[in-house]
């Protein structure tokens, strides 16, 4: 500022009274800014000029928008006089009298430091220094303070102080840089130290003037992390303050405006100067959070190196006492209880890659959603670029599954700390976006790690961004975006320029065909490996196999569970009791947990029939010794039967759950239920069409042949009169239809998959075979040549008392001697026990009436399936003397010896 000198005084003053005041600004080495004490607001303050005395002038810069203005430097010893009375002055509290008001309002008086005139007088002090000069013109010899700042005036020269120095003072003009040329630069090569400042202006409460030093670097300093109610200009240039910009400006004037400080330079982003100050009694960007003058915010808190937290906790407990800024505040969870705010939960399910579902201490399920973040996604274009593929988020969308199987190994089945940010309210369908459901969203920890911040900081979700008045957020959000920088420099996961990573995994749930090609490696591996995906009931379930890639629908052997509701055909089916509670058993003990799976067979849907055991459990026997269900027939065979029956036994007695209305049966019902029954042979006349590489094979009803050719007659000459027209059809998985066989004849299928219109794959329900033909070779079915006018002739079987051979040579050895034998041939059959997917006969030639399979057994081709009911003892014993004379005669299977005790796995056999 330009130097201000008093008028000489041309007579003598009036008595002035004694006013006192604290220093808060000194503009020159004679001109002074004090203010009084503040009561509800930022106090009144007064410019008071020294009188007699002159200091030199400041530098100042040229006026913006005017180029023809030029810099002015300081005078000599003018930045050393403003420097003397800042250290002596600023904060302080003096007493002051006006002599003289000019006519502009400025006022000229002798300052003292103290509450009286007995301090240290001011002007006296400069003059000594030799840092002013005194004003000579017009003294007068009555006037005391003149003389004496004359005296001192003089022994300052006599002394070479200051102003009288020999030399001129150039070397006490500053060199000011208003303009640093390359910002960014400038303040990575400080690499965060602190330096030297004095704060020479304060423009709001976060955004100030320093001047650095020893370079004098003039800039203006915006505080990293957080923002205060700022002044507004209006269209007339008036300064309009937003609520509190005021308080908070005169906060920090009063406590850093021509202070020494140090500051910490830490970012520059788009020539803007972020920074903290540092004073001895403690960190501005703190005082003003914790006291309700400042906000943080987000873009710059990244840069904050003191400790984000400390912000957010200051902040938070401003919005806890409702101060200034915050006085409206309502927190996100004020609502909620403290038990419902903060809780341990254990962990059920993950949900994709952001929620979660939790169990509470009350047995009640809660879904959580992490606080802040998002999971992969793909953009619109890409989803809908295949129409033809089911969309599956979980392994279509890039990185989705890597977060899931990432929460899923963390969280499944372990106790969370779980702290309530927010609740997102729900909302309603908009144009382009979905309607959501009210959601709780939270901080979920365990062992003190910060899942959400673990998954981002592994580039598995980006964190939401937020209007900066948008309090709904993770009480951890600074972290998050730490981790999330963090991810991105380290190109982690989402932000990696990798190939993205591609999970082609088979569903093959209902798909029968490939469920029959899957199953003998299945059976092969013994206990496989797998993680279930989904609970659909008690014991139906589906896996993901890692090993294969696929998914399979599970149903559990050897019991029988209740079912839960279902929708049919005619209605929906109502749930069994306890159908519901055995399908959260289930869900409990293995949803989304590693478990292993004996496949044993399958069914005619193409679900997969075995058992399932995790962590040593056998989950069919954990169902039956809850009470959630009873043992199956069909558990007779397995190793597992004695301990089924044990628990199921243990459970009826107590009429727990599915037995609470049990009756024992009178004994004499049950003497007569397991009276021995006699094998019922009872041959009927078949003819062979179709054998199948599993030794499944195809039968026609001899008696109902008759139909069947007439039928196709009928149906033939009406196509020829009325021939379809090629490509009409549009075949569909499921159809009935007529397709046209390699030898040009029509015949009825049915379509079991649609690759595309070349390959449709169909299935001749009065033969047994399968084919891949074009859709041009098929029809729709003349309504009158339907299965309701004549059922499908072709009805599948197996052979009884013999085990399908697992090595392909062997098998195709089997199958090779079958066709020669019986393909397209009568011979007679006998239903002898029930299988999975069809009955398992016994069948005979036509002319010798010689058993097939006993043939095969003697023959050392395959080995007897032991059946244990006692009514068929007698033929499994034929089979098994068949199978001993094979043995000796080392018969094929049989030519190396008996090799069932040690490697029959290698060989393909389960003994």
């Amino acid at each position: 500022m330009a130097s201000i000198s008093a008028p000489a005084q041309t007579g003598p003053s009036p008595a002035a009274s004694l006013q006192r005041g604290i220093v808060k600004m000194v503009l020159s080495g004679c001109a002074i800014i004090v203010r009084g004490q503040p009561r509800g607001g930022p106090p009144p303050e007064r410019q008071i000029n020294l009188s007699n005395i002159r200091a030199g002038a400041m530098a100042r810069r040229a006026a913006q928008g005017q180029p023809d203005t030029k810099d002015t430097p300081d005078e000599p010893w003018a930045f050393q006089a403003r420097e003397f009375l800042r250290k002596k002055l600023i904060g302080k509290e003096v007493c002051f009298t006006v002599e003289i008001k000019t006519a502009l309002g400025r006022e000229y008086g002798m300052v003292y430091l103290g509450r009286d005139t007995t301090g240290e007088n001011i002007a006296d002090s400069l003059v000594n220094e030799g840092l002013a000069t005194v004003r000579r013109e017009g003294i007068r010899g009555n006037n005391p303070d003149q003389a004496r700042l004359c005296e001192l005036e003089d022994q300052a020269k006599a002394s070479k102080k200051g102003l009288w120095s020999e030399g001129g003072g150039t070397h006490t003009i500053r060199d000011i840089k208003y303009i640093i040329e390359n910002p960014r630069n400038f303040i990575d090569s400080l690499h965060q130290r602190p330096i030297n400042a004095i704060i020479e202006h304060v423009r709001d409460g976060s955004v100030v003037r320093a001047l650095l030093l020893p370079d004098y670097y003039l800039v203006t300093v915006m505080l990293s992390g957080v923002k205060c109610p700022t002044f507004k200009r209006e269209a007339d240039g008036a300064e309009s303050p937003e609520p509190f910009a005021a308080e908070a400006k005169f906060f920090t004037e009063s406590r850093l405006l021509q202070r020494d400080v140090q500051i910490i330079l830490e970012s520059c982003p788009n020539q803007i100067i972020l920074g903290t100050i540092l004073h001895p009694n403690g960190n501005i960007t703190e005082l003003l959070l914790k006291e309700g003058f400042a906000r943080c915010v987000d873009w710059s808190m990244a840069v904050y190196t003191q400790g984000a937290e400390k912000l957010r906790a200051a902040e938070r407990s401003a919005k806890e006492r409702k101060v200034r800024i915050w006085k409206d505040y309502v927190a996100p969870t004020a609502n909620l209880d403290q038990k419902d705010r903060q809780f341990v939960a254990k962990v059920m399910q993950v949900v994709n890659a952001d929620a979660m579902v939790v169990k509470l201490n009350s047995g009640e399920l809660k879904t959580i959603h992490l606080s802040s973040i998002r999971p992969p996604r793909i953009e619109g274009e890409e989803k809908n670029k295949d129409k033809d593929k089911r969309f599956r988020p979980l392994y279509d969308i890039p990185y989705m599954f890597e977060a899931r199987e990432f929460l899923r190994k963390k969280l499944i089945g372990k106790k969370v700390n779980v702290t309530v940010d927010y609740i997102r309210a729900a909302t309603g369908p908009g144009e382009g976006t979905p309607a959501f459901s009210e959601r709780t969203c939270a901080t979920v920890t365990i062992g003190g790690i910060n899942i959400a911040e673990a998954l981002v900081s592994k580039g598995l979700a980006t964190i939401i961004r937020y209007r900066q008045d948008d309090d709904q957020r993770s009480s951890h959000y600074d972290e998050l975006l730490a981790a999330e920088a963090r991810a991105i420099k380290n190109g982690k996961g989402l932000h990696s320029k990798k190939e993205v990573p591609i999970h082609r995994v088979a569903d093959i749930s209902g798909e029968t065909q490939k469920a029959k090609q899957f199953l003998p490696f299945l059976q092969r591996a013994g206990r496989s490996e797998a993680v279930v995906e989904y609970v659909f009931s008690g014991s139906r379930l589906k896996l993901y196999m890692p090993k294969e890639t696929c998914l399979i629908t599970f149903l559990l052997a050897g019991i029988e569970c209740p079912r839960s509701s279902r929708n049919m055909p005619g209605g929906m089916q109502v749930a069994e009791p306890f159908s519901d509670e055995a399908m959260l058993f289930t869900k409990e003990l293995v949803l989304q947990r590693e478990v292993e799976v004996e496949v044993e067979s399958m069914d005619k849907a193409g679900n997969f029939i075995g058992w399932l055991h995790i962590e040593g459990v056998n989950l069919s026997i954990a169902l039956v010794e809850n009470a959630l269900s009873k043992v199956h027939f069909t558990a007779e065979r397995s190793a597992y039967y004695k301990t089924l029956v044990s628990a199921e036994e243990s459970c009826r007695q107590r009429k727990e759950k599915i037995w609470a209305n049990y009756e024992e049966k009178p004994v004499e019902e049950v003497v007569h239920v397991t009276e021995e029954k006699e094998r019922v042979a009872n041959y009927r006349a078949v003819y062979v069409t179709e054998i199948c590489d599993t030794l499944h094979f195809y039968t026609q009803d001899v008696e109902t042949g008759g139909q069947l050719e007439s039928l196709m007659e009928t149906m033939r000459a009406e196509i020829a009169s009325q021939p379809p027209v090629e490509g009409s059809y549009a075949p569909r998985r499921g159809d009935i239809c007529i397709a046209k066989f390699a030898d040009g004849e029509w015949y009825r299928a049915k379509v079991e998959k649609v690759e595309s219109p070349a390959k449709v794959h169909v299935f001749y329900i009065d033969y047994g075979n399968r084919e891949v033909v074009s859709s041009t070779r098929l029809a729709a079915m003349p309504p009158a040549f339907g299965t309701r006018i004549l059922p499908a002739q072709a009805t599948e079987h197996a052979f009884a008392f013999i085990q399908v051979p697992q090595d392909e040579d062997a098998r195709a050895d089997v199958v090779d001697c079958i066709v020669r034998d019986i393909q397209n041939s009568q011979c007679l059959m006998n239903v002898e026990y029930s299988g999975v997917t069809c009955p398992h006969v016994t069948i005979q030639f036509g002319d010798t009436k010689d058993d097939v399979g006993l043939g095969l057994v003697k023959e050392g081709l395959v080995m007897v399936d032991v059946r244990k009911e006692k009514h068929l003892q007698k033929i499994v014993t034929e089979y098994l003397n068949s199978q001993e004379s094979a043995k000796s005669a080392r018969l094929n299977i049989w030519r190396y010896g008996d090799f069932r005790a040690d490697d029959a796995d290698e060989f393909g056999y389960r003994r």
